[in-house]
């Protein structure tokens, strides 16, 4: 069976993709299903290429289980685009980026917004908490969470 290619995508690939990477992967191997998927994560710009993970959500990801392990580097517009199945923005902004990239390759079609796959409907985008309080990266593994599940549940259709 070919694999599922997954890439999570936001600004800076520090705090939400890399959660999103972590939590879906943990998500995926908890119900057996790591032999379907190849999960990685990106960042728009390439501020943090080569940096771990923000300390904050490595923190509160490991409170709930998850390990975020990934090293930030930058969206390639074209290897990326014509590696991925999927490409999952985090919010409005990284989305329109994303789909303004995949014009140049015809890969529009690839473009996701995280909450695409939010089965309650409940989420516009999944916020940025770089600049808030650990409330803030709480409430973005909420939505994670909920958005992986529902990604899964798609998926395995």
């Amino acid at each position: 069976m070919v694999k599922k290619k997954i890439l999570f995508v936001c600004l800076g690939n520090i705090c939400r993709s890399p959660a999103a990477e972590a939590i879906f992967t943990h998500l995926v191997e908890q119900k057996g299903l790591s032999h379907l998927f190849e999960i990685d994560s990106a960042g728009l710009n390439g501020y943090h290429n080569g940096e771990p993970a923000d300390s904050r959500m490595i923190k509160e990801a490991s409170g709930r289980g998850y390990k975020i392990t990934s090293i930030s580097r930058k969206v390639d517009q074209i290897s990326d685009f014509q590696k991925y199945d999927m490409l999952i923005g985090m919010d409005n902004s990284n989305y329109n980026n994303l789909k303004r990239l995949a014009a140049k390759t015809a890969t529009e079609h690839k473009v996701y917004r995280m909450v695409d796959f939010d089965t309650e409907r409940r989420y516009t985008e999944v916020p940025d908490p770089y600049y808030g309080g650990r409330e803030g990266f709480q409430r973005v593994l909420d939505i994670l969470e909920e958005c992986s599940n529902g990604l899964i549940k798609k998926m395995m259709l």
